[in-house]
């Protein structure tokens, strides 16, 4: 079966057949790791103060990008028998985190490189193209770069107006332009996606080299963070593209284009972890060393919570995005919703962390000798790429809906056509090959069956508790809106937090379980972050409920209202 575990929660049921036990890395990619992140510890360790000076120019030199090459850190997930290292989604994941615990850029030259830039010729490209390209991709010797935003059209890929047109040879004549792309100044090959308005559809993914006539970008973008990284517009202007060139089938694009996005998303969630272990080395060195009124000010019970708070963060987010990564691994075709739930949860978390171990840092915190300023804003840019938190709440919550919208058969006829282009290009767009459904929503308890340690059962009661109130919740908003429900975003919001809770609950609970039996060392930890993070939890959960009944959403929408169609703030003390 490979419904997704995610759409399953909104159905009330809990997958711990997948769920339990939590996941372990394969053998061969644990012996590659050991020594691959050792290798990057190095390297990037003797490249600090260059790292900092690279952030200043806004740009990686040429020798630099050289020596990722020759690390192979260009080929980590191409197949063997294309040079590639071929690892997992979660080794490259935990790569991407090493790299990201010493600099942002370095993780996302290589990242956009991989997890976007040539992910579709995996997932999509025809053995000819695969073999003409992923030797060179491997090597370093084209580097990949994804480009499918414009400048109106950003999460609302349906709206692009890069357009390529069929020519009677069968080639294609290409035109238009593309913004931010990331390694846009130094890829030889681009994903690109075009209007083709063509009897098979709309929108069709081409691959282009960047050597070909008519191929253009511009200047590095002078960025808030990443800043080393490069991020470029790339235009296009009578690009005759062959037809050999064409990336999956003609006019399906956007299915091309979204799972090259769900499938790349634990690349980012793995920069964020990585990001969040170095902040945590970072605050404990400071609080262990800093002394103030004749103690260390990691003896002060603020700052304790601050230390604490982070580690919960950064284990939630790692069993979470160890866990899609491992559903992915496992060969699972639907796992769009859960790459954005761990996507939305570790870029928040890594946020949150970067602002309090700047604050622990206190006023070497906003010094730029110091790591933090810079790691603060490098991070800011994760809720924002490959769709923003706002547009991939909607689409968990949205997705998990039109689940449960189809069993409900007064519905249907009502349902049934919103869900098709909800949020246009970037929405739900994933089929939903879910099983039939009784008419209403199942109410009964799907308790964990799984034999749990003691100790981790009231984690267990509380995901199996607000899975429940998920189900229900969604059929009673299913209920009362019908049709209108995608234009409920407050409670789309809502409803996509209580499943992210719950999905992220049960990924900590399985991890914390998987500890105590192997008797980890830090197992007793384990146990203790999954009880912080189940009394954490349960106060937004029951916040969440609770706020799909009672809400001020009413007077928001009047005081936005007031404040747009004034164009400022109406106050002043003079």
């Amino acid at each position: 079966m490979d419904e997704s575990v995610a759409k399953q929660l909104f159905f009330g049921q809990i997958a711990e057949d997948v769920l339990f036990p939590y996941p372990q890395i394969r053998e061969r990619d644990r012996e590659m790791l050991g020594a691959m992140t050792e290798a990057i510890d190095q390297f990037l360790t003797d490249k600090s103060a260059a790292l900092k000076q690279y952030d200043r120019d806004a740009e990686q030199p040429e020798e630099f990008i050289q020596a990722l090459r020759e690390m192979g850190l260009f080929g980590l997930i191409i197949p063997e028998e294309h040079g590639g290292l071929e690892l997992s989604n979660g080794a490259y994941a935990r790569v991407l985190g090493q790299t990201s615990s010493h600099d942002s850029s370095v993780s996302l030259t290589i990242g956009a490189h991989s997890s976007i830039g040539m992910k579709g010729l995996l997932l999509f490209g025809s053995d000819e193209q695969k073999q003409r390209y992923l030797p060179q991709l491997a090597s370093g010797e084209m580097i990949a770069a994804f480009c499918l935003t414009e400048s109106g059209a950003g999460s609302d890929a349906a709206a692009i107006r890069t357009r390529a047109s069929r020519n009677e040879d069968g080639s294609w004549t290409l035109n238009g332009e593309k913004i931010w792309i990331t390694n846009g100044g130094i890829a030889g090959f681009y994903t690109v996606f075009a209007r083709t308005d063509t009897p098979e559809g709309k929108v069709t993914a081409f691959i282009v080299e960047a050597g070909w006539e008519g191929v253009s970008h511009g200047p590095h973008e002078d960025k808030m963070g990443i800043r080393a990284s490069s991020t470029t517009t790339v235009a296009f202007t009578d690009v005759r593209v062959p037809a050999a060139n064409v990336l999956g089938p003609v006019g399906k694009g956007f299915k091309v284009a979204m799972n090259i996005l769900n499938s790349g998303r634990t690349g980012l969630g793995g920069g964020a972890v990585g990001g969040m272990r170095a902040l945590i080395r970072l605050a404990s060195a400071q609080a262990n060393e800093r002394r103030q009124f004749g103690q260390t000010i990691g003896e002060f019970g603020l700052v304790r919570e601050k230390i604490a708070q982070m580690t919960v963060d950064c284990f939630a987010a790692e069993s979470a995005v160890w866990m899609v990564a491992h559903l992915i691994d496992s060969g699972r075709s639907d796992y769009s919703v859960e790459a954005a739930m761990s996507k939305v949860f570790a870029s928040e978390a890594v946020q949150r962390a970067c602002y309090e171990a700047l604050q622990i840092a206190a006023g070497n915190g906003f010094m730029r000798e110091f790591p933090y300023e810079q790691m603060t804003r490098d991070t800011r840019i994760l809720s924002i790429f490959e769709g923003t938190n706002e547009i991939l709440r909607l689409y968990v919550a949205l997705s998990g809906l039109k689940g449960v919208g189809a069993t409900l058969s007064e519905l249907q006829s009502a349902v049934g056509g919103i869900f098709n282009d909800p949020i246009k290009g970037f929405g739900v767009l994933g089929d939903y090959a879910g099983r039939r459904m009784r008419e209403a929503t199942g109410y009964g308890t799907d308790r964990i069956a799984h034999p749990l340690a003691p100790e981790l059962r009231k984690l267990a009661a509380l995901c199996e508790k607000y899975t429940v109130e998920l189900s229900k919740v969604s059929d009673r908003l299913l209920r009362k809106h019908g049709k209108h429900i995608a234009d409920q975003q407050h409670a789309q919001k809502r409803i996509a937090d209580i499943a992210i809770d719950v999905f992220v609950g049960l990924c900590v609970l399985s991890r914390a379980d998987s500890l105590v039996k192997q008797s980890h060392p830090a197992a007793g930890e384990g146990v203790t972050i999954a009880g912080l993070f189940a009394r954490q939890a349960r106060r937004r959960l029951a916040r969440n409920v609770r706020g799909l009944e009672r809400n001020e959403d009413a007077q928001v929408e009047q005081l936005a209202a007031s404040v747009l169609e004034r164009g400022n703030y109406a106050f002043d003390v003079l």
